[in-house]
């Protein structure tokens, strides 16, 4: 994947006194799964619909193949699109809606034939052909809106929240399909999503997008494993932000002093001078009896246990008066109110960016 299908160019857009992207830089590679992931209000549909031609840009220059699209409309840039909710014509069979945007463009009957069958069985809905759309299930309701938007082999896929208005247990079973159907049909997915479980299971790379800016864009497990901003970190999951003061640097490694105990050895990967704040996953937080072996202890108290199923999630508060959160497949069998040790090796902590 070298050869960018989108540049970003310096975008500006503002909406009243609210800035939605500011100064955005990036390139897209040719059949990259892509995603935007941010909260809500971050920009992120907003970029969406620039490079769909919806909206456009202030300033700034947005490239598609190597192309200036600013005067191009949205309906001769080529582009799919798939939404939230799913845009079906519930008028029309299943079949008949994958046709729609081929018949539009004129194609031959055998041809339009030809796609929506390759398309449908892309899908899984082969056996559905004829079937009212409205008879189907949401899930199955995306798979047809999904298959139109791929039948005329548009130049990227752009879909701007499509798993949201399905239920958990749907929406883990799409992540996968998605990623399959990207993968077999080579198309560049650019994404959209305020969910950071969807983003890590089916993207190339993330960028992580924080009132117009993009705050850092990586690899799914560069992301996951070494957020380099506190907005980052906090923003994933069951990582736990500390305040820390860093007293020494040497030789790639310094020294950090948490709640009053000193930490020695956290790798600093090569960044920028660390701040005044490091993460540490939960899942890398030992507790109780697990902890007594480890580089790194600090005495904490119990706050309160949460059953998770296969994991329990352990809160903690320092003697500073901080919150952390371990999470752990075994029990400590003590009740809130208890003091424990708690202990993480020197690798798990994550120097942050202030």
């Amino acid at each position: 994947m070298t050869e960018p299908i989108l540049e970003i160019d310096g975008v500006f857009k503002r909406f009243g006194p609210t800035v939605v992207a500011e100064e955005l830089s990036l390139a897209l590679h040719r059949g990259e799964f892509f995603t935007f992931l941010g909260p809500s209000g971050s920009g992120k549909s907003t970029i969406l619909r620039m490079v769909a031609g919806l909206e456009r840009p202030d300033r700034g220059r947005i490239l598609i193949d190597g192309g200036d699209v600013a005067a191009v409309p949205p309906w001769h840039r080529n582009l799919g699109m798939v939404f939230q909710h799913y845009a079906v014509f519930p008028h029309m069979s299943v079949a008949d809606n994958v046709a729609y945007g081929l018949k539009m463009r004129r194609l031959p009957a055998a041809e339009v034939s030809r796609r929506v069958a390759e398309m449908l069985e892309l899908v899984g809905l082969a056996a559905m052909s004829a079937k009212n759309v409205t008879l189907l299930s949401g899930g199955e309701q995306q798979r047809v809106a999904l298959a139109r938007a791929l039948a005329p082999q548009p130049r990227m896929l752009l879909l701007d929240e499509p798993l949201s208005a399905l239920d958990e247990k749907i929406r883990r079973i799409m992540q996968v399909e998605l990623k399959q159907i990207h993968r077999k049909t080579g198309t560049t997915f650019l994404y959209v999503t305020h969910d950071q479980e969807e983003a890590l299971t089916m993207s190339d790379r993330i960028a992580v997008v924080n009132q117009g800016r993009i705050a850092q864009c990586d690899a799914p497990a560069q992301l996951y494993g070494r957020p380099r901003t506190r907005f980052v970190a906090s923003f994933f999951r069951g990582c736990n932000v500390l305040n820390a003061a860093c007293t020494g640097e040497a030789g790639g490694r310094a020294r950090f002093e948490i709640a009053g105990t000193v930490i020695e050895g956290v790798p600093l990967d090569g960044g920028p001078r660390p701040g005044a704040h490091v993460a540490v996953r939960a899942e890398n937080v030992l507790v109780g009896p697990q902890a007594e072996g480890s580089p790194a202890r600090l005495t904490a108290a119990l706050v309160e246990t949460v059953y998770r199923g296969t994991v329990q999630d352990y809160l903690l508060r320092l003697q500073d008066g901080q919150q952390l959160v371990a999470t752990t497949t075994r029990q400590i069998g003590v009740p809130p109110g208890t003091t424990v040790t708690i202990g993480f090796e020197p690798a798990a902590v994550i120097p942050l960016e202030d």
